[in-house]
């Protein structure tokens, strides 16, 4: 018998130049005048994003803005319990990735609404109720807070560094895997699985895999397809209830790349790496047309371009399975052999 299960999406989705100006009528709109505000960046989004947020909610009767040094468990705890003091009835992340689930970590933990106003096309998170924060039991997403709203401003997009916006391709582009993945653990072992969702996460990965070359110029149309796709790609796993048209085994080796390695690439970046290993796996010649798609918009397709040495990368894919054993992937419940390991990132041109 089927549990259910609740889908919860975000209620305004705001893109396009000038996208910041509607900060003011949507936090209007879920917090009202009589509750405070907490806006949460980084050190150098605060100059680019977080000071004009300050600026468009000065007739807020209070505004808080916390400095997020890293996206660790810790920070997000302090900052969570410095918006319950000052009782925050409404949490607004600028930034990037890390910074927008830092926010989503605080709205949950306060049972409150939060704002997703990206800076950078890093990753899917700036959608999604998924966060990643260090210093968890584990290296991998955890259930927050869905976005009431995204405000992404491709004005202020555009500013972000060219390796930003490419790692959001790069994490596109392991939906290929992922559904693949998702599938397969629904076939073997009976998971919940949704053609919807399925094929949502499908098409940002199709979308940014067409549209590759637009996006690669950094131009304004390319960067609103890849910002879109992103968006497209968090709301799949809003109704999937889980990451899982979002995340495999592709997201798995570049956690196990984390700990391995830590803080030498992009989440994107390492991503987009294990979609080739993953769908060389697999057996689909779409590895190669990655691989292609990769070179031609500069996204690393190599260990040595990524400044990892071939012994990090072979440890990472031995171990990759044991990130989360409860989810099946087609890398199975007892992994690869190092030989197998090798012989595949040889095979790739990865290493």
């Amino acid at each position: 018998m089927e549990s259910i299960h609740r889908i919860i999406l975000p209620s305004k989705v705001i893109i396009g130049p000038g996208a910041i100006k509607s900060i003011g009528e949507i936090v209007n709109e879920v917090a009202g005048r009589s509750k405070n505000i907490g806006v949460v960046t980084g050190e150098n989004t605060y100059r680019i994003g977080g000071r004009i947020v300050e600026e468009y909610l000065g007739g807020h009767s209070k505004v808080e803005t916390w400095i997020a040094g890293d996206a660790s468990i810790s920070t997000a705890e302090k900052i969570s319990l410095k918006a319950r003091e000052n009782n925050i009835g409404l949490v607004i992340g600028v930034g990037g990735g890390r910074v927008i689930d830092v926010a989503k970590y605080i709205a949950f933990k306060n049972n409150i609404d939060v704002v997703s106003v990206p800076l950078a096309p890093s990753h899917d998170g700036i959608a999604s109720p998924f966060a990643s924060l260090k210093g968890t039991s584990r290296p991998t997403s955890i259930y927050t807070r869905t976005p009431f709203a995204i405000i992404a401003d491709t004005d202020l997009i555009s500013t972000a560094p060219r390796r930003l916006i490419l790692s959001g391709v790069g994490d596109l582009l392991g939906k290929l895997v992922a559904v693949k993945d998702w599938r397969l653990a629904h076939k073997l072992k009976g998971e919940y699985y949704g053609e919807y969702a399925a094929q949502l996460a499908l098409l940002s990965a199709k979308h940014v895999l067409k549209y590759h070359e637009l996006i690669g110029s950094g131009s304004r149309e390319g960067l609103r397809i890849l910002v879109e796709a992103l968006i497209s790609s968090g709301v799949a796993m809003c109704i999937a209830g889980s990451s899982r048209p979002a995340s495999g085994s592709e997201h798995l080796f570049s956690h196990a790349l984390d700990l391995v390695a830590p803080g030498r690439a992009l989440h994107g970046e390492q991503v987009a790496l294990g979609t080739i290993i993953m769908l060389y796996i697999y057996g689909d010649s779409r590895w190669r047309l990655v691989r292609d798609v990769m070179q031609r918009i500069g996204l690393p397709t190599t260990a040595r371009d990524l400044g990892f040495s071939p012994e990090e990368v072979v440890k990472a894919l031995t171990i990759a399975h044991t990130i989360r054993p409860e989810r099946y992937t087609i890398l199975g419940e007892t992994g690869l052999t190092q030989e197998a390991a090798y012989r595949i990132l040889r095979e790739t041109g990865i290493i």
